[in-house]
């Protein structure tokens, strides 16, 4: 978790200097998997996941956000309304650590100082890093061998409102499309990328993960002046 706090840090110092409004909370949520293991529901979170988030409003329109991820995923084959899935009782657990950086667009204008009630969907977007645990198939058994990282597409989508003077809170779900394969252990990376006879499932096709919870945030700073930007 060092290099987590310190990333975090940078990127707070980064938001600070500026003399536009910033925000900065945390958040809090589920996450589930989707691949070669247990169910394919596109939103079914059934881990805990927790982070921070910091964003850069330089519209109205408009902020750069960066955030900070730990998430728990898991699958089993038991759960599944597919029979062959069923009937082959596959089932692994991993942990996600995730740096993101990106663009959040909201659809109407979004003053963190209004002095009146205010809400609007969003959208975020942007380029995502993280770690994870290597897995491959050791008889029934999917285990863990290395650590691995690997990118990831955020595509996030949300609805978020003020409460209170300078606090927002945030709904959101989003998916993150990975360009990994091995988050629970189907298509094995590093020094078993080659093994054919430990591979399983469509090893033709990435693994996602999804977020769904809520972020809440605090502004600070200056009334900004985006006639500049």
């Amino acid at each position: 978790m060092k290099y987590f706090a310190t990333v975090f840090l940078i990127l707070s110092t980064v938001f600070f200097a500026q003399s536009q409004t910033y925000e900065i909370g945390g958040m809090l949520g589920g996450t589930n998997y989707i691949g070669d293991i247990g169910k394919t529901n596109y939103i079914n979170p059934n881990s805990i996941a927790m982070g921070g988030i910091i964003k850069w409003n330089r519209s109205t329109r408009h902020a750069f956000r960066g955030s900070v991820l730990v998430a728990k995923i898991k699958g089993d084959d038991a759960d599944s309304p597919n029979s062959r899935r069923q009937q082959r009782g596959y089932s692994f657990e991993n942990t996600i650590k995730e740096i993101s950086v990106g663009i959040e667009y909201t659809f109407w204008e979004f003053n963190v100082h209004s002095q009146r009630a205010i809400s609007t969907p969003y959208l975020y977007t942007g380029l995502t890093y993280f770690w994870y645990d290597a897995l491959y198939k050791s008889g029934n058994i999917i285990t863990d061998y290395d650590g691995a990282s690997s990118i990831a597409i955020p595509m996030v989508v949300g609805y978020k409102a003020n409460i209170g003077v300078n606090a927002m809170v945030g709904f959101e779900i989003g998916a993150r499309y990975t360009f990994t394969d091995d988050l629970d252990g189907s298509n094995p990376v590093k020094d078993l990328e080659n093994n054919q006879s430990i591979k399983f499932g469509n090893t033709n096709s990435d693994d996602w993960y999804v977020f769904t919870g809520i972020t809440v945030t605090f502004a600070f700073g200056r009334k900004p002046c985006y006639c500049n930007f």
